[in-house]
């Protein structure tokens, strides 16, 4: 009787020693970044963990193993001596895990993807992945404007100074309004265009289309806004003296043709007159 318990009680403090090892060794490979520095192919995504803004999430939060996966990768060991097996955790399941996290907390603007329009059309409308967006590199998930290019192949930008420009630097995923672009977007760059004044209260991008024709002519104020003008004062007779445009005599951003104005601008073509007798 007392070696059957002997061998019992040995029994039971081996298989708690066991159970112990076990759940330690468990807790490693899922809670300790460490783990996955032991293969040498880690070793630099490690590295660039490290210094990325996810540092403080383990790696095991995106990079998952299921229990198939880890005795699939195990095995391949064993028998193999390579850890060299297609393994998903490794490219696909940290882009599927992007939403348990972001769905609620967004990085462009500190907006949440459902507050944010750009990542409501985009992901919860048209079904988008993380990845088609956003860089591809270890550990370095920031968008990339580039990639815009695959699917709005129209949108090119046109114009002067903005052909370099890439989406994101007019178009903020945090904006709420559909074109997602804000006034002052377009004025971080031009700077000196008055903010008040005769038409400041219009948005930019009513005026100037940079995926078209940047440039505006007469038909553009004609057609949109201004269609009786022709028929006020002496509009209709100036505008029949082709190649003048309405931003020929209504400066960009100034519009209103002052005496001052009048002396240098109407002048060009005929002696000066008062520019109020333009409009009787």
């Amino acid at each position: 009787m007392g070696t059957r318990t002997g061998i019992i009680i040995l029994i039971l403090i081996v298989s708690a020693i066991i159970l112990v090892r076990g759940y330690r060794f468990y807790e490693y490979t899922k809670t300790d970044p460490r783990f996955c520095s032991t293969c040498h192919l880690m070793e630099e995504g490690f590295r660039q963990w490290r210094r990325s803004k996810h540092s403080h999430i383990i790696c095991q939060k995106c990079h998952e193993l299921t229990l198939l996966e880890e005795n699939k990768l195990l095995l391949a060991f064993a028998f193999k001596g390579t850890w060299h097996v297609p393994q998903e955790h490794g490219s696909k399941k940290p882009w599927e895990a992007c939403l348990g996290c972001h769905i609620q907390e967004a990085a462009q603007g500190a907006k949440t993807l459902r507050s944010s329009y750009g990542h409501a059309r985009h992901v919860f409308m048209q079904e988008i992945k993380c990845n088609s967006c956003h860089r591809n590199t270890i550990h370095n998930f920031s968008a990339d404007s580039q990639l815009c290019q695959n699917c709005h192949k129209d949108k090119l930008v046109h114009g002067m100074g903005m052909a370099g420009l890439y989406c994101l630097n007019c178009h903020s995923f945090a904006e709420e309004r559909p074109k997602m672009v804000s006034v002052e977007r377009c004025y971080n760059c031009h700077s000196d265009i008055p903010r008040k004044g005769v038409m400041a209260r219009i948005e930019c991008f009513q005026c100037h289309h940079p995926h078209g024709e940047l440039k505006m002519k007469s038909k553009d104020c004609l057609g949109t806004c201004h269609g009786n003008e022709t028929r006020v004062g002496k509009h209709g007779k100036h505008m029949k003296l082709t190649p003048l445009e309405c931003i020929d005599c209504h400066l960009p951003h100034t519009w209103v043709v002052g005496r001052e104005l009048a002396k240098t601008l109407c002048t060009k073509c005929h002696p000066y007159r008062d520019p109020m007798l333009f409009i009787y």
